[in-house]
């Protein structure tokens, strides 16, 4: 998948026409143009050449927005570093970062310089166009003299400020691209011209004109707003070798590499701190401002910013793979998974302009043929709704508002895949938890060891051990860190494990079963102890009841908190599904303050659970989950909204889910639907607003109570205050 930059494309009508026209091309598999980031993301066909299929992609940008232009920046070359420099370079580092500035610019930052340097030239002569045509009319305004000399002059205003627009509706029109707003200006402005409305033609078009450049300059403002909460893509990686340190990309380090990272630097690649210890930045993944410690053997992610010493980390993931990748992907390719509420403004526009024209014609045409009134008036009511017609301000603000709302919540540690979901997290009145890893930390404990046989409690936990030794469940894991010693392999016979029951093996010869009631029910084993409310796992050897080891998972510090944010935030019913005891689970219910629960449920019952409480709820609201493991996966993605913990959740979860919370906390659910909320708010502002300005204009004008001053206002000027309202967004 190739990522081109698109320069100087301020128009969302024509990003959506490029995109058609493109995913048309040969060569093309699959595009998608975000609009909002100004990036356009390319699948070429196998045996394509590269080069030729973008510059077709190059002509047709150019086609459809002569003042647009696509970029396609190749990878940097390597570099070598002498090993011994890099205590040396690791100064140069620090002190290139305490001054703010990087010590080098990633493909990124080359294209962001480009395209300021463009859109600043572009202005500039913009701003020299509309002076000279301000100066011009005003010497037009002022003559008195000659009829013809002052059309002339009205008409050099008029060809200095739209000579663009008339040349780009010409095209457009040639191509059988009729109903865009360069050929309603420029009919707008020519019948002006047609009717002896002179200045107020030159003056409307020199007004569309300052307002589309503060149109664009808004547009760029919130792209680059979305690019910084976005910077968090590493240029290079440092792989150390015997000798030297290997500058190279990212993309080209493999699992098992040594990297280094000096301080100042970001994390490329996921991996196992090995050697040094200190500070790192979190906040591009996490949201959290404060600094977190890490020394050997912690894992890093990629996007963490290295503050002090230099460390060196030991690759566990492929660039592709690793969370900066992961979280780029999502955020970048969210603006595919369109809201409802973009899909309906972009089949409203599909259908708002022609039908504004066509009334705009029957309005400039009946009255005068069948009523007796005078064409010149009927004609400039008619300009009037040609210019308000166009619906840019729609078009170009709501993508924005989804897209800057997305942006916001990956500022906070949320990932929001797609518009989609983040009008879905609104409407989600029923969250339903999954409970270990989600509302409890996962980090199970060994908390007591009871023994009803001959047998000891270190002999218990061995066979226990052993059983445990090939799982890869926390509670396997908080078993064999409790047993002290090594396990002997050639003591292990066959090794089964039964899901949602436990394991059945073969130790020493002997049938050994760990697990929960039910595999020692499914066994036909008898016992009368009564264990506490905790988890716990039976043992059994030959047939016979041997004990049991209790196991404790303490509550995450803010599972109270979560649960008490979505009942302020609106939250009908809060619930968990869990596999779990039914005593344990009915105690964090009511620790927690749950509406209900359903307990020791295997993954395919757990899917039939959230199946059943969506009937249930069926037209009071969408249902979420939240969920983190492997065995969440087909209930995250079952439910309405999937939310998965992404910092300890697995690969399946995060895959499956809608919604990712990089921080592994709870109450950042009850966050994302007030960004949510707050994202819909201001889109529905921007729809209610625009929308009723233009039914005001519109209906002024018929009755020939709105000029062009006002028609502009309700195109132009409408958009400027729908995107600078829209980049509120992106700012909370």
């Amino acid at each position: 998948m190739l990522t081109l930059y698109i320069n100087g494309m301020m128009c969302a009508n024509c990003s959506n026409k490029f995109e058609e026209k493109a995913s048309a091309l040969e060569g093309v598999e699959e595009i998608a143009v975000n609009y909002a980031s100004a990036k356009v993301n390319v699948k070429i066909r196998p045996n394509y050449k590269e080069n030729e299929v973008v510059s077709k992609l190059k002509d047709l940008c150019s086609k459809i927005e002569p003042k647009a232009s696509l970029e396609y920046k190749p990878q940097a070359p390597l570099e070598l570093t002498n090993i011994n420099d890099l205590n040396n370079k690791e100064k140069e580092v620090v002190h290139n970062h305490n001054e703010g500035h990087s010590h080098s610019h990633d493909h990124t930052e080359i294209h962001n310089l480009n395209e300021k340097w463009s859109i600043l030239k572009y202005h500039s002569k913009q701003l020299k166009t509309i002076l000279s045509a301000i100066i011009i009319l005003l010497l037009g305004v002022i003559y008195e003299g000659d009829p013809i000399i002052k059309f002339m002059i009205f008409l050099t205003a008029y060809l200095i400020v739209g000579k663009d627009i008339l040349l780009a509706s010409a095209r457009n029109i040639a191509r059988g691209e009729v109903f865009d707003e360069n050929f309603l200006m420029s009919i707008a402005t020519l019948g002006a011209f047609a009717i002896g409305e002179y200045p107020e033609g030159v003056a409307v078009m020199l007004f569309f004109n300052i307002g589309e450049m503060f149109q664009d300059m808004a547009v760029q403002k919130s792209r680059k707003s979305i690019r910084e909460l976005m910077d968090i893509r590493p240029d290079y990686a440092n792989i150390k070798t015997e000798s030297s340190i290997l500058k190279v990309s990212p993309a080209d380090v493999k699992i098992g590499d040594i990297i280094v990272v000096k301080p100042g630097e970001k994390v490329p690649l996921d991996g196992v701190l090995i050697k040094g210890r200190g500070q790192v930045d979190t906040s591009n993944l996490t949201g959290e401002p404060v600094p977190r410690i890490v020394k050997e053997d912690d894992i890093i992610l990629s996007g963490y910013i290295n503050k002090e010493t230099t460390l060196e980390i030991k690759v566990t993931k492929e660039f592709k793979d690793s969370t900066v990748t992961k979280i780029l992907e999502m955020v970048e390719n969210a603006s595919v998974k369109k809201a409802p509420t973009e899909k309906f403004i972009t089949k409203f526009s599909r259908y708002y302009t022609p039908a504004v024209v066509i009334f705009a014609a029957g309005l400039a045409l009946i009255p005068p043929l069948f009523l007796g009134y005078e064409f010149e008036m009927w004609i400039y009511r008619a300009l009037v709704f040609l210019v308000v017609s166009c619906p840019c301000a729609l078009v170009v603000s709501i993508p924005l508002g989804f897209f800057g709302g997305i942006g916001s919540a990956s500022k906070h540690g949320i990932l929001v895949k797609g518009g989609n979901y983040l009008e879905g997290l609104k409407n989600s009145d029923i969250v339903v938890f999954d409970k270990t890893g989600t509302l409890t930390k996962g980090k199970f404990e060994v908390q007591e060891i009871v023994t009803v046989s001959n047998l000891s409690k270190d002999e218990l936990l061995e066979y226990a051990a052993y059983a445990e030794k090939s799982s890869n469940h926390p509670i396997a894991n908080s078993i064999l860190k409790a047993y002290p010693h090594e396990i002997d392999f050639k003591k292990i016979g066959y090794h089964h494990e039964v899901a949602g029951h436990g394991i059945k093996a073969e130790i020493d010869g002997k049938e050994v079963l760990a697990g929960n009631a039910k595999l020692m029910k499914a066994n036909n084993i008898e016992y009368k102890i009564q264990s506490n409310n905790k988890t716990v796992v039976h043992i059994a050897i030959d047939g016979e009841y041997k004990g049991y080891i209790s196991i404790f998972d303490k509550l995450k510090d803010d599972a109270k908190e979560a649960v008490t944010r979505l009942r302020q935030a609106g939250v009908k019913s809060i619930g968990m599904l869990t596999g779990d005891i039914d005593q344990t689970a009915q105690e964090i219910k009511n620790e927690l303050g749950m509406d209900f629960v359903r307990s020791e449920l295997l993954p395919d019952q757990k899917v039939y659970e959230l199946e059943k409480i969506m009937d249930e709820y069926k037209g009071k609201g969408k249902v979420l989950f939240v969920g983190d493991g492997i065995n969440d996966a087909p209930v995250l993605a079952r439910a309405d909204i999937g939310v998965a913990m992404g910092g300890l959740g697995s690969d399946a979860a995060i895959e499956a889910a809608d919604v990712v919370i990089m921080t592994d906390e709870p109450s950042k659910i009850s966050e994302a639907m007030k960004i949510a909320k707050l994202t819909n708010k201001i889109v529905w502002q921007n729809i209610y607003f625009s929308l009723g300005v233009k039914a005001l204009v519109l209906v002024l004008g018929a009755f020939g109570l709105a000029n062009m001053w006002g028609a502009v206002f309700a195109d132009v000027g409408v958009s400027l205050i729908a995107v600078l309202n829209a980049i509120r967004v992106i700012k909370s």
